[in-house]
């Protein structure tokens, strides 16, 4: 069953300094399979954020057309959630009232609220912090609440925008074997934009690459799961993948 539908989209900028339209994004067609974890690659200026702000319904497209589940996409909406690359917390609120921050907009009691996001935060090692503040939290605690905050609203896709960027290099290698345990338990819809290529290899079952506003090619990845570090970082068909997506990518 396909949750989301990109047909021809398009998406162009007036540049005032070059004083001409820029084709950021041009005639994307992409499908999504539900419970389907894609990740998105591609040099810097390639459209990847554009293409994920176009979903989430932050900016508008300016040709063809984006489905979720057979309906246009027409602006921001709680079906679709979104991990930035800041970690994005309240800075006021208990991690226990963030988790629970988008329930409690949809109108859910708070006992019920609280209930579903102690059930995330044990889901992702948090139960601990529950009542401590994002300020209390390292870097890397701080991003699995984030990520664990949209999965709360039970989103029909759950949209990230390099959100490990901005961590360590063994605290992402942490965050990215959480991630793929998370995925496999709830399975839900997921697009990944990074610009590391074995980040979207050990992620992913499709990576999509991206050139100059357009789907370069796509890569099926058969790897086994559940993934860690420790067993694929000698394997040599993840050693391929990796290999083949990279150079897509430096010859975009």
């Amino acid at each position: 069953m396909k949750t989301l539908t990109l047909r021809n989209l398009a998406k162009t900028y007036f540049d005032p300094y070059a004083g001409a339209h820029v084709n950021a994004v041009q005639d994307v067609s992409l499908e999504v399979e539900q419970g389907e974890f894609v990740s998105v690659v591609g040099p810097s200026g390639c459209g990847k954020t554009t293409i994920l702000n176009m979903i989430a319904g932050f900016i508008p497209y300016s040709g063809g057309e984006i489905l979720l589940n057979g309906k246009p996409i027409d602006g921001p909406g709680p079906e679709r959630g979104v991990v930035f690359q800041s970690f994005a917390l309240f800075p006021w609120k208990t991690v226990l009232d963030n988790v629970g921050f988008g329930p409690k907009m949809r109108g859910v009691p708070k006992a019920e609220r609280d209930k579903i996001a102690y059930e995330y935060l044990a889901l992702a090692g948090l139960s601990h912090a529950a009542n401590r503040y994002p300020n209390e939290l390292s870097g890397g605690m701080q991003q699995r609440v984030g990520v664990v905050r949209a999965l709360a609203n039970h989103p029909d896709v759950l949209l990230m925008d390099e959100p490990f960027a901005s961590v360590d290099a063994q605290t992402r290698m942490t965050l990215q074997e959480e991630l793929t345990r998370i995925w496999q338990e709830r399975r839900p819809t997921v697009i990944f934009i990074t610009h590391d290529v074995p980040e979207a290899v050990f992620l992913a079952n499709r990576v999509v690459v991206l050139s100059k506003g357009r789907v370069l090619d796509q890569v099926e990845v058969d790897l086994p799961r559940p993934r860690v570090w420790n067993d694929l970082i000698e394997d040599d068909n993840f050693k391929r993948l990796s290999s083949q997506v990279l150079h897509m990518v430096r010859s975009a």
